[in-house]
């Protein structure tokens, strides 16, 4: 019995691997990548980007200036830097980098300085922020592409070295899922999908 129990338990020590943890039987984990964009009010740019293919999250923050951990109130005030951004979390194995990028430039007004639509200032800026030479790569070529077929004349979204990156507080996250009335008459009254519409010449 004694032998036989220690066979037993040979042959489970064995088979481990395979039965027990279930590490040689499990899928490689999926890739994800990092992006990060500025392109006016940031409950307006995560909502945007969330509906693209291949994007698993955007979260919205602040980014591209000095002040450490800014605050809403102090970014919105002006002063610090900051633009007001998101970071976009997404499987290149579904959406690539240029893809996301055509997709920025189309969900912008890049012809403007300082400012997005009814938001004025240097916070709300917008500006891509790179991450290694690469994506500059990516972003030079993109730029001159569109600025070749003519579809704006200038362009002067930032571009610029990715830098710390501050989520912004709580309650702005899926600020259009969470309150989706305010957001829908914010982003009407701002004018920003007529806007985009008379720059690219799609349809509101």
């Amino acid at each position: 019995m004694k032998n036989r129990f220690q066979s037993v338990m040979t042959v489970l020590v064995l088979l481990a691997p395979l039965f027990g943890t279930g590490h040689a039987l499990a899928q490689p984990a999926a890739k994800t990548a990092t992006a990060i964009f500025a392109g006016g009010c940031f409950w307006c740019s995560e909502a945007d980007f969330e509906k693209l293919p291949g994007v698993i999250s955007a979260e919205s923050g602040y980014t591209g200036g000095s002040k450490v951990n800014p605050t809403y109130r102090e970014v919105s005030a002006g002063g610090t830097g900051h633009t007001e951004g998101v970071r976009v979390s997404y499987d290149p194995a579904k959406v690539s980098y240029s893809a996301l990028l055509e997709y920025f430039w189309r969900h912008i007004d890049p012809t403007v300085k300082d400012r997005q639509f009814c938001d004025v200032g240097n916070q709300y800026r917008s500006a891509i922020f790179y991450d290694g030479d690469q994506q500059r790569k990516v972003i030079d070529a993109s730029r001159a592409a569109i600025l070749k077929a003519g579809q704006v004349k200038v362009i002067e979204t930032e571009i610029a070295p990715a830098a710390t990156f501050y989520p912004a507080e709580e309650y702005h996250q899926d600020y259009y899922k969470k309150n989706p009335v305010r957001y829908n008459f914010y982003r009407l009254n701002c004018g920003r999908d007529a806007r985009i519409a008379e720059v690219w010449g799609t349809k509101p």
